[in-house]
């Protein structure tokens, strides 16, 4: 069985529910190798009729979308996973009821009373993601044996290790290989945020030694969905969780004076140990901060590409000046501040960066768009509509990058966010549906070249070229160029 393995996904949470699971037993964070553990990420688990029905009717995803099962099902073979240690703010919110608080939080993101209990107390976020660090780690290499022939992940190191990878056989036959790149999602991770006062010594040092790791994250997202003492934070929760979970503290606030030593350290890239900061989940504040220190003529943040590893744009100009100039795909667009102003398209672009288009459905287009998408009971049908929604960010982000004279189609990739706290696209519901979002989105930038308004003419180029770009080639070269 031939499998395509050319897809790169930038932003997904494989290990988020099998770790959690790992919690109902003595001693936690133990990896399983055999994929019918729970506590495999190996552990296959396609949502259920019911399953279906539970995420359209309320936008909660109990089933595992990223397991390495189906990555391969859907041809990734390079993932760039994230550690994340759930804030406990999460789980320690405006519900009384210890009992409700557990089965809200538990059925919201399927990962185990055990690992609730845990967070509800946690007292040490650095420890936690070590310990998901670990979790990659106890299988790396090991091969698996699925019913469609053998299987590995490996962690890599730079993009050196993901060609060595690609190129060679392992012995006693093919072995097929998925290729893991570390990332944080959060520097609460840093051990802050747990509204007390913080040690500076202790958060310097715990960075220190991420920076050491042997698999070193390649990049690490500096705000989450709450208060971390170090940046301030956009809006980032809707639906159920919103009404429980309180994101106020430092909602829309700059970098605090710890949070600059922290970014300076971060990117100091002696001994070749640069860790990229992703823009996402900072505030509107915090983004403009960052980019003034990108502008500032300091050399460690020279050359620095601005990455965003599961994003969507929101169609206003700018931050100073937030109206419409694209009004096709904008008037579609989810209009809030944790998504990108196309001022920050076109800076990605130019600092040769990356959008990783995430796939949740309340964060790609507005809520009346999405009252408007047509339904069908036919399954071509529903993908032809729900992938015409991410269509619309990357036909907006292409010709906001036009307007500019600027190549249009080289910054964008998918970072599909499955496994964290996503509705994704109905109809594509985990990572092996991916071949099939492919073919989709190809459809529509065929129709789309048809009658495109495209004015660089290095722009005219052919619809399967797009998506083999968004799907695999703009990734690999990021990778290729910033992966060392």
């Amino acid at each position: 069985m031939h499998f395509n393995d050319d897809y790169i996904d930038f932003h997904c949470h494989p290990s988020l529910k099998p770790f959690g699971k790992s919690f109902n037993y003595t001693p936690t964070g133990v990896h399983i190798s055999h994929r019918n553990s729970k506590r495999s990420i190996w552990h296959y688990d396609p949502p259920s009729i019911s399953d279906k029905l539970l995420n359209y009717l309320t936008g909660l995803t109990k089933f595992s979308q990223a397991n390495f099962t189906s990555l391969v099902k859907g041809g990734v073979g390079i993932v760039c996973v994230s550690l994340y240690p759930l804030e406990k703010w999460f789980v320690r919110n405006k519900m009384n009821n210890e009992l409700l608080l557990d089965i809200a939080s538990n059925f919201a993101l399927g990962i185990g009373h055990k690992r609730i209990d845990y967070i509800q107390g946690i007292t040490d976020y650095f420890k936690d993601v070590e310990a998901q660090y670990d979790y990659y780690k106890q299988l790396d290499g090991k091969i698996v044996h699925l019913p469609e022939g053998k299987f590995r992940y490996k962690l890599v190191k730079s993009y050196h290790d993901i060609q060595n990878i690609k190129n060679e056989n392992t012995s006693g036959g093919k072995v097929h290989t998925i290729c893991v790149i570390i990332s944080i999602e959060g520097l609460h991770v840093l051990n802050t945020g747990l509204r007390k006062p913080f040690s500076e010594v202790e958060v310097l040092t715990n960075l220190d030694k991420i920076k050491n790791w042997e698999f070193r994250p390649f990049f690490i997202t500096i705000a989450h969905h709450f208060w971390n003492q170090l940046c301030g934070h956009s809006e980032s929760l809707t639906g159920i969780i919103l009404k429980f979970a309180d994101q106020k503290e430092g909602l829309n606030s700059g970098f605090t004076a710890m949070g600059r030593k922290v970014m300076e350290r971060l990117v100091d890239n002696t001994n070749n140990s640069r860790i990229i900061p992703d823009i996402k989940h900072m505030s509107i504040q915090a983004r403009k901060e960052y980019y003034q220190m990108l502008d500032s003529g300091n050399p460690n943040f020279m050359n620095l590409p601005v990455m965003a590893s599961h994003a969507a744009c929101n169609g206003l100009k700018s931050f100073e000046d937030p109206v419409v100039v694209h009004p096709k795909t904008a008037s579609k667009l989810n209009p809030v501040s944790i998504n990108l102003f196309d001022e920050e398209i076109i800076r990605i672009a130019k600092s040769k960066g990356i959008i990783g288009l995430q796939l949740d459905e309340r964060r790609i287009v507005n809520k009346k768009t999405l009252k408007k998408t047509k339904n069908s009971i036919k399954r071509s049908k529903i993908m032809h509509y729900r992938s015409e929604l991410l269509w619309n960010q990357i036909q907006h982000i292409a010709e906001v990058l036009d307007a500019k004279g600027l190549f249009a189609w080289d910054c964008m990739a998918i970072g599909s966010d499955f496994d964290g706290i996503i509705d994704s696209l109905n109809g594509f519901w985990t990572a092996e549906e991916l071949p099939f979002l492919a073919d989709f989105l190809e459809r529509h930038a065929h129709n789309y070249m048809l009658s495109h308004n495209l004015g660089n003419i290095e722009n005219v180029i052919k619809a399967d070229e797009i998506i083999a770009r968004l799907m695999s080639g703009n990734g690999r070269n990021f990778l290729k160029e910033y992966f060392r």
